[in-house]
């Protein structure tokens, strides 16, 4: 496990989903739900529970006390980041709107899957055949 990457990753999720909490024309606008007055309230009221999602799973991949938590922590943001790029893929308003989601929630839950399975100095991680992984 790459404890430095994830919890990067974390911290930059942390920022960003604090930052859409508090502006979600920032997640609306390229997503194509914001329309030429901006962002309705009933979009924005959509988005900011998301923003406070990875704000709460970016905080606790950066602040986990221990391995264990910290592969907890990652693989709800792995969930999340993958469970967007199905959903979003699918339902956003057009198809240039819908390949950036995927392509964006896949490369962040990437991410996190490559500091799950790779150690601190680029190295992929072999489990241990006797017994099953911790996680």
């Amino acid at each position: 496990m790459n404890r430095s990457l994830l919890r990067t990753t974390g911290a930059a999720t942390a920022v960003y989903g604090i930052a859409v909490a508090l502006r979600p024309e920032l997640l609306a606008r390229p997503s194509g739900l914001a329309g030429p007055g901006g962002v309705a309230p009933e979009v924005a009221a959509s988005l900011r529970p998301l923003g406070l999602r990875d704000a709460a799973c970016g905080a606790a991949m950066a602040l986990a006390p221990d391995d264990r938590s910290l592969r907890t922590a990652t693989l709800l943001r792995i969930v999340a980041d993958f469970g967007d790029a199905a959903l979003l893929s699918r339902t956003l308003p057009t198809a240039r709107h819908r390949r950036a989601a995927l392509a964006v929630s896949v490369g962040w839950g990437a991410l996190s899957v490559a500091g799950l399975l790779w150690g601190e100095r680029g190295r992929c991680g072999r489990l241990n055949r006797r017994r099953a992984p911790d996680w």
